[in-house]
């Protein structure tokens, strides 16, 4: 965006070598090839006088969890560079080639699973704490819907290529379906849940998951307005974790994961619960936070997931880049717009923390680092995207169907 492809270039070679040239191990266990590393330090080694990086694919993590988006945020961010700077060779090149095909290699790998999502442990993507979210988490669906669709623009068929791309469009529509379809909670859908028979047998089955009623939590129906919805956080058999996680649903807009009328249900939802989700500094990453045994048993006593803070409810301004994305695709920019000025009546004043505290934000996270990067970043491409929205383009991708839709010749479409 601030025409510097030079920066995301090298950076996205760097990530790439040490996808391939690390040795990826926890203790005696080596983690699977297509992994890309957490993070990384820069350290400078005196005795050579240079730079070396060190990369962490989660041997140093808390709780030893190795990273389950990082691989496709790589892609994503790929596909932005070439969709930008309209250069494919970098995409083309065998070592960038090779480094999608063994992400997808890895999260399309063949088991028991009867499901198209990903199954993921808890502690895998950016709530890299326990926070309950262990399962078929909205946040991984969503990215590995967005980063297979990326993939799919990007990946050559020579080779092996061919098969990939198959197996990858095959995905996709199970995916797509499988989201849409049980991941989806809106006022009707939360009524046949209520009213769901439980052991029912056969593909007949309506109630396929075997979700018991009594297990939606009783704030759910005070939630939920008569217009709007969202995809849940997690489901899988005799489960559905009706909490929100805002970046599932954003990806989930950009990435047309969501149907049109799904996206205009999410903004609903969010104009309709504005005090819950966006509260005075935006935006919650789940909502509402766990408390009580419950926070005991889910979180493990995270004594920085308490109620209301980091994870467990907290504020994050990094969010407003996907907010702010999300709004201009569905056109409404003046969303953006208002949660944007209450970001900017404290955020650089705090000194841009990484997270707030309290049931609508209000306070400084009680162990939030400052002046962090992503704080900063985030704010300014949700500004650069409002005075350019043409910039949603690197990040945003419309649906297969509605753009076929658009080219179908008039002679082909009079007939209806």
């Amino acid at each position: 965006m601030n025409n510097e492809p030079e920066i995301v270039k090298n950076f996205l070679l760097k990530a790439l070598r040490l996808q391939s040239n690390w040795e990826k191990r926890i203790d005696n266990f080596t983690l699977g090839k297509g992994a890309m590393p957490a993070s990384f330090k820069v350290l400078h080694d005196p005795l050579h006088n240079k730079e070396k990086i060190m990369a962490d694919f989660g041997e140093s993590a808390i709780g030893r969890v190795a990273p389950v988006d990082s691989g496709f945020w790589w892609i994503i961010l790929l596909r932005a560079y070439t969709k930008c700077t309209g250069d494919q060779t970098l995409a083309e090149m065998p070592d960038c080639q090779r480094g999608i095909r063994l992400v997808l290699s890895l999260c399309l790998s063949e088991g028991f699973d009867t499901f198209p999502t990903l199954l993921c442990a808890d502690g895998c993507c950016m709530i890299d704490r326990r926070m309950g979210i262990y399962g078929y988490p909205i946040e991984i669906q969503a990215l590995f819907y967005m980063a297979l669709r990326c993939a799919k623009l990007m990946l050559k068929p020579e080779g092996d290529g061919k098969e990939l791309l198959e197996r990858v469009e095959k995905r996709l529509q199970a995916l797509n379906y499988h989201i849409r379809s049980y991941f989806w909670l809106d006022f009707q859908q939360l009524n046949n849940v209520y009213r769901y028979k439980t052991e029912e047998y056969s593909h007949t089955a309506v109630n396929k998951f075997n979700v018991i009623p009594d297990s939606i939590p009783d704030w759910v129906f005070d939630f939920m307005p008569m217009k709007g919805g969202y995809f849940i956080g997690n489901v899988s058999p005799a489960r559905m974790d009706f909490r929100w996680f805002c970046l599932g649903n954003c990806v989930a807009i950009l990435s047309s994961l969501a149907t049109h009328e799904q996206e205009m249900g999410i903004m609903d939802l969010l104009e309709e619960r504005w005090p819950d989700l966006i509260g005075e500094m935006p935006l919650k990453i789940a909502y509402p936070a766990l408390e009580g045994h419950e926070w005991r048993i889910v979180t493990g006593c995270d004594p920085k997931n308490t109620r209301w803070s980091y994870h467990n409810g907290g504020s994050w301004p990094v969010l407003i880049w996907l907010f702010t994305a999300a709004c201009i695709k569905t056109g409404r920019p003046h969303m953006a717009r208002k949660a944007i000025e209450l970001l900017e009546s404290r955020l650089s004043n705090d000194h841009w923390p990484e997270y707030y505290d309290g049931t609508s934000g209000r306070y400084i996270g009680k162990q939030a680092r400052k002046y962090q990067t992503w704080s900063i970043a985030g704010y300014l491409v949700a500004k650069m995207m409002l005075e350019d929205p043409s910039h949603l383009g690197m990040i945003s991708i419309e649906d297969d169907r509605k753009t076929k839709s658009l080219n179908i010749p008039r002679s082909a479409s009079s007939m209806f």
